[in-house]
């Protein structure tokens, strides 16, 4: 890649070029630490699931260069192929979100997953990046004075689907993070203040309504705040690994709390990170997704175009916003929900969907002049 002249025109030449390089070294080094990570996990995770002790890693293993293919491969389209195929994702992820609902496989008393071909879907990883592009689109469409789109509108009536699909499910952590990248989107696009108000006081409310309503938010929050209301073994269990970890770690391999920690290949992988690899690889693992936010921020910070603006920021921001999530549920900074660590924990949709919108964030902050716009 370094190879390439500066006056190299081939699609490859001009995408290393005008493409963030710093945010793409950062993806890399995450998909890394993921297999690596995800080998110190798989034995113990696998054996109590009566698999092959590397079944896991096996299969991340196939994933990842995939999902590198995928990320770069979204990186080399234009703006206005961005917004079409994630238009075109969306509507397909809405279809195989209600087909989930009707014969999806139940587990732990959600709705999430679809076998397809063998393979196990959740649609809702997908339904968060494509839904933050169109979105973009319709907020963007609003405010275009050559056109009489009621886009804000429709966006509102597409989020009602989403998370009316979502909740359905149910599942309120992925509603969270698409409530809340729609409603900064929305901020973004010039939401009146008083709306603001109104948006924050709705989602204080639906929070209520979510604890009182369903069993497992109440159990959870409970759990956060009153150590006696709870099952809390998983989240004990990931303190434990942390103080066992210390500032350098065990060494890898060398970790013992992942063996009684159900979910030390996904929701909880970080606390795996910092048993063997100590607090300072938990640090560097934090600075890069801060990488990757900041660098997206900034690219979009003298963006001209709207959509470009928007949609960028709702990608940028679901990144980080799962991370947080993830990485803070794990230090018992929040209650405990099941959200993947981007690019880190096991979980092949999770993996393939990230991709998808890293590369859409890197295709939308690409340096491009007015006529590649167009193309």
């Amino acid at each position: 890649m370094s190879s390439f002249a500066r006056t190299d025109t081939s699609i490859l030449g001009r995408w290393w070029w005008t493409v963030d390089r710093w945010t793409l070294l950062a993806l890399g080094v995450l998909m890394i630490f993921g297999v690596v990570l995800t080998l110190a996990a798989s034995p113990a995770a696998g054996g109590r699931i009566g698999l092959d002790g590397f079944h896991l890693a096996k299969r991340q293993l196939v994933l990842v260069p995939l999902a590198a293919a995928i990320l770069v491969g979204t990186s080399l389209l234009s703006v206005k192929w961005v917004r079409r195929v994630a238009v075109l994702g969306f509507l397909g992820t809405i279809a195989v979100l209600v087909v989930t609902l009707l014969v999806g496989t139940e587990i732990k008393g959600a709705v999430r997953w679809i076998s397809i071909a063998g393979f196990s879907l959740q649609p809702s990883e997908f339904i968060k990046p494509t839904f933050a592009v169109t979105a973009a689109w319709m907020f963007a469409a609003a405010k275009d004075e050559e056109n009489s789109i009621p886009g804000t509108w429709i966006s509102a009536f597409l989020y009602t689907v989403v998370v009316a699909l979502l909740l359905a499910q149910p599942d309120l952590g992925q509603t969270v993070v698409v409530t809340a990248v729609w409603a900064g989107q929305f901020f973004l696009a010039g939401l009146p203040l008083i709306l603001v108000a109104g948006l924050i006081v709705l989602g204080i409310v639906g929070l209520i309504g979510a604890y009182f309503m369903l069993p497992h938010v109440t159990a959870r929050i409970d759990a956060f705040f009153d150590p006696q209301a709870g099952d809390r073994f998983q989240i004990n269990r990931s303190l434990e690994a942390f103080m066992n970890g210390g500032l350098l770690g065990r060494g890898p391999g060398e970790g013992t709390i992942k063996n009684s920690l159900p979910d030390s290949h996904s929701d909880f992988i970080f606390a795996v990170a910092g048993e063997e690899f100590g607090a300072l690889v938990c640090l560097f693992i934090v600075a890069l997704f801060a990488v990757v936010v900041l660098r997206g921020m900034s690219r979009i910070w003298s963006e001209n175009s709207l959509f470009v603006m928007l949609a960028a920021a709702g990608l940028v921001f679901q990144f980080g916003l799962q991370a947080l999530i993830n990485m803070g549920s794990t230090l018992h900074l929040m209650p405990t929900k099941g959200m993947t660590l981007p690019f880190i924990s096991y979980g092949g949709s999770s993996l393939l969907a990230l991709a998808f919108g890293m590369g859409m964030l890197l295709a939308l902050t690409r340096r491009r002049s007015s006529l590649e716009e167009n193309l």
